[in-house]
């Protein structure tokens, strides 16, 4: 196998307040969304739209197993879990989490994210589109739980509601 030149690990995205002592750590979301859609537009024709999603959502996986390792690996109680995820969502800019419904023994959760970075705001285009936060979501269950997730939205900004809905469902091993 190839040496991969990118290969993920949290010391790329750098010293922040070295390399932005006057801008710092935020940027308006146009230029999220401008990354994130010219992305899609650019896989999507080489590759397809099935292979689009299934990129997104193996990246927001990866994201989400690196984000709970680098903020929430030390939490072993789920409230405290949710809690603290809930803050760093919204205080990241990420989005307002609720979780709705919760069957820890069978690892079967509902929840939504208000606000979220991916949509809010956007006209409808009755498609749910958030499929990096469906493997943002699987990365992070699974880096809690152990157990191996499927996540899917079933409401979305784009398709007129104005939250987004997931079910998080444990895969049996």
């Amino acid at each position: 196998m190839t040496e991969r030149k990118y290969a993920f690990h949290w010391d790329l995205l750098g010293d922040i307040e070295l390399g932005r002592p006057n801008l710092g750590p935020t940027t308006r979301l146009e230029v999220y969304r401008l990354m994130q859609f010219v992305f899609r537009d650019v896989l999507e024709e080489k590759f397809g739209t099935e292979k689009t999603d299934e990129i997104f959502y193996d990246a927001g996986k990866l994201a989400g197993l690196h984000f709970y390792k680098q903020f929430l690996a030390e939490i072993s109680d789920f409230n405290e879990f949710v809690k603290k995820l809930q803050s760093l969502l919204k205080d990241m800019g990420i989005g307002i989490l609720r979780i709705e419904k919760t069957d820890i023994e069978a690892g079967s959760f509902v929840l939504t994210v208000s606000e979220v970075l991916d949509c809010s705001g956007m006209p409808e285009i009755d498609t749910e589109i958030c499929i990096y936060d469906e493997g943002f979501i699987a990365g992070l269950m699974e880096s809690f739980t152990g157990s191996r997730f499927k996540v899917k939205e079933i409401d979305c900004w784009c398709t007129s509601d104005r939250t987004c809905r997931f079910t998080a469902e444990a895969i049996a091993s």
